[in-house]
């Protein structure tokens, strides 16, 4: 049985997709400052994935670009919204075999760049990783808003039936 903590950002996951939906190239190409537009924070999301659970978790980098491109501080750009989320379902999909392996035990053990600790357990960089979709979750939600799209998603969804509360093994 896979993890609750890779089950709640699995579900976070989801609730990010539903989010995006129905936006178009056009409106996820707009930028209104001081913020991202929502095809960089895409970029941006995929970027985290791959540094945590394929670059420090396994060694592998599967797009240097997001590196480049997407990491906190790059500069602004604006990207395509098909190119940004097929890099980020290829990053999360190469990922799924090992974050279905992790553990408690694993979970408590340092995330490592070049054999180093990071300063931050497996688990904590979980938890960081599934807030940082929250926030970027709202902000996309603002974006949609400013941009005069209606019958927006609510928040949290359906968690209930798709990630209840289940305690550790």
């Amino acid at each position: 049985m896979v993890h609750p903590l890779v089950e709640q950002l699995r579900f976070t996951h989801s609730e990010w997709l539903r989010g995006l939906d129905g936006v178009s190239e056009e409106d996820a190409a707009r930028h209104i400052d001081p913020m991202n537009c929502v095809s960089w924070i895409v970029g941006h999301l995929g970027w985290h994935e791959q540094r945590y659970w394929l670059q420090r978790a396994q060694g592998k980098v599967l797009f240097p670009d997001l590196d480049t491109n997407y990491a906190t501080g790059a500069p602004m750009s604006t990207p395509s919204l098909s190119e940004t989320l097929r890099m980020w379902q290829e990053v999360t999909q190469s990922s799924k075999s090992y974050l279905d392996s992790l553990t408690n035990a694993s979970l408590q053990q340092d995330l490592l760049l070049e054999d180093r600790p990071v300063g931050q357990s497996i688990g904590s960089a979980m938890r960081r990783l599934t807030y940082h979709y929250w926030y970027h979750i709202g902000e996309i939600q603002a974006i949609r808003q400013m941009l005069g799209h209606a019958g927006l998603p609510d928040y949290v969804g359906d968690i209930e039936t798709l990630a209840p509360y289940r305690p550790e093994q």
